[in-house]
Formats: structure tokens, C-alpha cells, sequence
């Protein structure tokens, strides 16, 4: 075949373009978090960043499901962040100290937090104290209440953040008491209320709130998480779900009258230094299973709507179909699934 120049010159664009698909291609795969851009919808023009690494309940995977129902069913532009292993790029929630990609917080209008006992390098975990104090919204899920663990570094400036700080100074609720969950979200870390793994959870609105925007289309909810222990909710937290724990580990057990319900939902403000008051939702379930039940899906996707002021823009009854397949591995430490990367839970 004769080569012409207009024929070089076409099989040479075609090499660019070949190269540059094959570098936009490996620049995916090596980011440390996966997005996904907003469709039609409400939500379209905000950005949640979501940040998990907990070892036990699946947030690796429940996330990025909820991110795709609320990027593709509802607008939202979302973004979720893994603990990642520093040696093979994996998502693997037992690394404590590496969560990359946190400076896209910086562009986030809503933060979604489900981590567990992590202790980040000063420069990742500035990323996330900075949007914290900067008045705008966080959601936080289960283990988030007590997200953080300073073991090593004490001397770090966010050390004071730790789940399980005393306080220190005069008052009724020491400065930094229970650390991050307490102060910011309502409540650090007690216990197990209901017995784990053999209790389940029944939660319905909390006196007052059956017209909460939050619980809008909302019915019955049911998950096989254990309702966690409190001591008193901190702040200006109002109740928005109440959790009976079950005598058993399926929806229609009988409830256990020796124990009374609990809060598993509330809404409450946290005011850093900014000065500018955060709205902020809290719930203590979050086991991979409750969120196969779609009106728990339900209640996180109107809590977003809620944080970031859309709520008169709540459906009657948000679509929360699950895109794909949802079929996380049993909770449990070291059960997360091994050799997945971020680029794993991309969109087909």
C-alpha cells in the first residue's frame, strides 16, 4: 500500500488519539477515589464527597451505591474515598492512616462520613477538620461516631479529636469530650444496646417528626444492625428515628420489651471556627444490610436533600432503585472483598 501524506497524517491523529483514550484510561484507574457525574435532577450543581474506612460494616461498598442512586437518579455529582493500601492501591479498610483524594472537600457542598477508629496523616485529615469548621453540612453514618483514634501521633494538632478524649477544663461537657462524634455529631462510641448480630432493629419516627422532610415517602424501617448504646445526645440534637431493638435477626421478631428504644436518627448544628453553624444528620445504622432496605436507602437520600437546602425539593418518594448489582460481603473485620481498586465501582 502506497502511503500518501494525507493517509500519514491520518493514522497519525489516530495514534494520538489512541494514546491519549490510553492515558485518560490509566489516569482513572489510578485515582484514589471514584465520581460520578450528576444527571438530571434536584441535586444537579452540588458535589458530596463521601469518606469511609471502617473495618467492619462495609462502607467500601454500601457507598458507592448509595453515590451512584444519588448521582444518576437525583443530580448529585459524587465522589467516594477509600482507605487505601499504600502498597498496591487497593481499597482496603484495615490501611487506618491513608484516605487519598481528601482535597476534594475543599470543593464539596456536602461531606457523607462513614470511618472508623482512623488516625490520618495531619495533611489528609486537614482536609476534613477545614470543611468541618466550615459551616457546611455532614452526614454521618454508624461507625462515624467514632471516626477518629490518635494511638500514635498524640502530639498531632487533631489529636484533641480522638473518640474516646476525656475533656479537660470546668463545665458540664468538657472542651473536646468524645472527641469528633460527641462534640460535632451528637454522640461518641458507648456500646452495643442491642446484641450484636442477634439483635436487629425496627426504627419508626421519633415523636414529632412523622412530618420530618427527612422521613418524607418513608415507611416502616428495618436492618440487621444492633442498636448502639448513648449516654446523652449532645448539643441541639433532635431525635428523628427511634430504634427497638428485636429479639431476633429478622423484621417480624418480636421486639424486646426489656430494652426501650433508643435514638438511631437525629439532626443537630455544629458551629467551628467559622462561626457559621453546620447542619448535621447522624444515624447509628449503617450495617450493609440496612441499606437493603429501601427506606433506609431513603431516608440517607432525603438527608441529603436536607443538608445541603433542598428540602422543598424532596420527591414524594425519592426513587432509591439500586443500579447494578448490591451484594456486599457479610460485616466483619478483614471480610471486605480483596484486589478491588476505586475504578472497580465505576458506572458500566
Amino acid at each position: 500500500m502506497k502511503w500518501t501524506s494525507a493517509k500519514i497524517g491520518v493514522a497519525m491523529v489516530a495514534a494520538v488519539v489512541s494514546l491519549a483514550t490510553l492515558a485518560v484510561g490509566q489516569e482513572r484507574e489510578n485515582r484514589p477515589g471514584v465520581s460520578y457525574r450528576g444527571g438530571e435532577g434536584p441535586g444537579q450543581g452540588k458535589r458530596i464527597v463521601f469518606v469511609t474506612g471502617d473495618e467492619e460494616y462495609r462502607s467500601e461498598e454500601s457507598m458507592p451505591m448509595l453515590a451512584k442512586i444519588l448521582a444518576v437518579h437525583h443530580g448529585f455529582r459524587c465522589t467516594v474515598l477509600f482507605a487505601i493500601n499504600k502498597d498496591s492501591g487497593e481499597i482496603d479498610p484495615l490501611t487506618v492512616d491513608n484516605i487519598p483524594g481528601l482535597r476534594s472537600l475543599e470543593r464539596a457542598d456536602l461531606m457523607v462520613l462513614f470511618t472508623r477508629f482512623r488516625e490520618l496523616p495531619d495533611e489528609q485529615m486537614k482536609y476534613i477538620m477545614d470543611y468541618t469548621n466550615s459551616g457546611k453540612p455532614v452526614i454521618a453514618l454508624r461507625t462515624a461516631t467514632h471516626p477518629f483514634f490518635y494511638q500514635k501521633n498524640k502530639e498531632s494538632p487533631y489529636a484533641k479529636w480522638s473518640w474516646n478524649n476525656p475533656g479537660a477544663g470546668a463545665g458540664a461537657e468538657p472542651a473536646f469530650k468524645g472527641g469528633y462524634g460527641r462534640q460535632v455529631l451528637g454522640e461518641t462510641w458507648i456500646s452495643h444496646y442491642g446484641d450484636h448480630q442477634k439483635e436487629s432493629t425496627l426504627a419508626y419516627p421519633a415523636e414529632g417528626m412523622a412530618d420530618c422532610p427527612i422521613l418524607k415517602g418513608v415507611d416502616k424501617i428495618w436492618g440487621p444492625s444492633d442498636v448502639y448504646g448513648l449516654t446523652t445526645l449532645f448539643g441541639d440534637c433532635k431525635p428523628v428515628l427511634m430504634g427497638q431493638p428485636l429479639t431476633g435477626m429478622n423484621p417480624g421478631d418480636a421486639p424486646n420489651t426489656n430494652k426501650k428504644p433508643l435514638p438511631v436518627a437525629w439532626t443537630k448544628t455544629y458551629t467551628g471556627e467559622s462561626g457559621k453553624a453546620a447542619k448535621i444528620f447522624t444515624t447509628t445504622m449503617g450495617h450493609a444490610g440496612d441499606l437493603k432496605d429501601e427506606n433506609f436507602r431513603r431516608v440517607l437520600v432525603n438527608a441529603c436533600y436536607w443538608a445541603v437546602g433542598l428540602e422543598d425539593k424532596i420527591p414524594a418518594q425519592a426513587d432509591v432503585t439500586i443500579l447494578g448489582e448490591y451484594n456486599p460481603n457479610n460485616i466483619g473485620f478483614g471480610g471486605f472483598k480483596k484486589g478491588l481498586k476505586p475504578a472497580d465501582h465505576r458506572l458500566p
